[in-house]
């Protein structure tokens, strides 16, 4: 058991070695401003360019937990909440993290942000979770929090619908005007890119579920928390610079079946069984239609039949 730190920074990582040591240090440069007694630690899912190695040279005050395997976000993120004593109903409460941050290991952390966040944590017994305003790299303005997916977001992933880019509630994506005020707003969720959650939200709900192995992890576990009764918040005073999750042109089938089998096994947990079986209904006619698209060569894939037989594989699990 580690000692008891008022916060616990979880960085999961895989083969980021020059993200994630830009991303410690400009953790740890925000934590000494930060007035909290803090642990960093760094799961490293089987990298290979060394990722470990730098970690412990350049900052040995961090915890690395070297991993075998690629355990993915929930995996991942399990391990070092493990490690710190949670997931095991034993434990004296007095010896956990008063507060969890996950933070991606493709982030920079701006002067002030982790403050603010535990302030705003703080500020209500009823907030569970808090995520700061994210940008990219460039500095441009990137969708920090959504709402939970409901049917009208599955239906315009797929098919072109008037206002399907209009920032609300049927694309899940919230009035970015709302990020340009000082004060936190209430969210369904915020991307677990900067996830601040206090020690009893992980306590009372439990650890993320591994049958996500990319992509929803948060979403589930964010709704979960919704489910008990929790606020979740984005705070706009908290800047984090976060890298990832910008458009590419290819396509990947991998990284296609990956969200979709994530994105059903969530609405398998979250939809009543009338919706869960429209949900799967939408899903299998926007599949078909991908794949007339790709017959037709307007998707674009360094592997176009690789694509089709993922296509193939989302509409066996949506059946």
């Amino acid at each position: 058991m580690m000692p008891a730190v008022d916060l616990a920074v979880i960085i999961v990582t895989w083969n980021t070695r020059q993200l994630v040591l830009e991303a410690i240090n400009s953790l740890l440069i925000d934590l000494e401003d930060c007035g909290v007694s803090a642990g960093v630690h760094v799961v490293d899912c089987a990298s290979t360019d060394g990722t470990v190695q730098a970690i412990r040279e350049r900052y040995p005050m961090v915890t690395v937990y070297p991993s075998p395997t690629n355990l993915g976000f929930a995996g991942g993120n399990n391990l070092a909440l493990r490690a710190l004593g949670f997931g095991d109903p034993q434990a004296d409460s007095s010896l956990l993290p008063k507060a969890v941050y996950l933070l991606n290991p493709d982030t920079v952390v701006h002067k002030g942000s982790t403050a603010q966040l535990l302030k705003t944590l703080w500020a209500h017994p009823a907030h569970g979770v808090v995520g700061a305003r994210l940008v990219y790299g460039d500095g441009s303005f990137q969708h920090s929090a959504f709402y939970f997916p409901g049917l009208r977001q599955i239906w315009a992933e797929f098919f072109p619908t008037a206002g399907r880019l209009r920032e609300g509630r049927f694309n899940g994506r919230y009035d970015r005007s709302l990020y340009e005020q000082s004060a936190p707003f209430e969210v369904d969720f915020v991307l677990g890119a900067t996830m601040m959650m206090r020690q009893e939200v992980i306590t009372r709900i439990g650890l993320l579920d591994e049958a996500f192995f990319v992509y929803c992890e948060e979403v589930d576990w964010e709704w979960r928390i919704r489910k008990a009764g929790y606020a979740i918040l984005t705070d706009p005073s908290a800047l984090v610079t976060h890298f990832g999750g910008q458009s590419t042109v290819q396509v990947s089938a991998q990284s296609q079946q990956y969200l979709w089998e994530s994105r059903l096994i969530l609405y398998r947990k979250h939809y009543p069984a009338w919706k869960y079986t429209l949900a799967k209904a939408l899903v299998r006619a926007g599949i078909h239609a991908q794949l007339r698209r790709l017959a037709r060569g307007e998707i674009q894939s360094a592997t176009p039949e690789r694509l089709r037989q993922t296509y193939e594989r989302i509409l066996e699990l949506a059946r």
